[in-house]
């Protein structure tokens, strides 16, 4: 008896394809974060203060949350910004989600955790076909 396994051609197409969705699946919540924190720049500061992290910062993280966002996206440097983007999620779990007994901030921290997986695959796999750096790099 033949035993089937699911395999996907390796494809140059279908690998670019899934590349690049994979990156916007992956920076659709970074851009709406990002741009929401403009638009409430003042809670979000007042927020950040609470949790004991300057309000100061804020213009950082809308740089790293929405350029970051948009460097994937277009596929610029997209290692680099992945492995950011990683570190950046991880340090926003253990700052703001661990308080592990409310079931929203567990969710929350761990949400960040797959998503700093996501990232770190992201920054082994790197930008693909359909990137900017592949297009730099020819």
């Amino acid at each position: 008896m033949k035993t089937e396994i699911l395999t996907f051609n390796h494809d140059a197409t279908f690998s670019a394809v899934i590349n690049l969705t994979a990156r916007v699946l992956l920076i659709a919540l970074f851009f709406l974060a990002g741009t929401s924190k403009i638009s409430a720049y003042e809670a979000t500061a007042g927020w950040m203060n609470a949790m004991g992290v300057p309000g100061s910062l804020l213009p950082l993280v809308i740089v790293a949350e929405v350029g970051g966002a948009l460097a994937l996206l277009i596929g610029f440097q997209t290692r680099l910004v992945a492995l950011a983007l990683a570190l950046f999620t991880l340090a926003s779990a253990f700052i703001f989600h661990l308080d592990l007994a409310d079931q929203t901030q567990f969710l929350m921290f761990y949400k960040n955790l797959s998503i700093s997986g996501g990232f770190l695959a992201l920054m082994l796999l790197g930008g693909g076909k359909l990137s900017l750096d592949a297009r730099l790099n020819r």
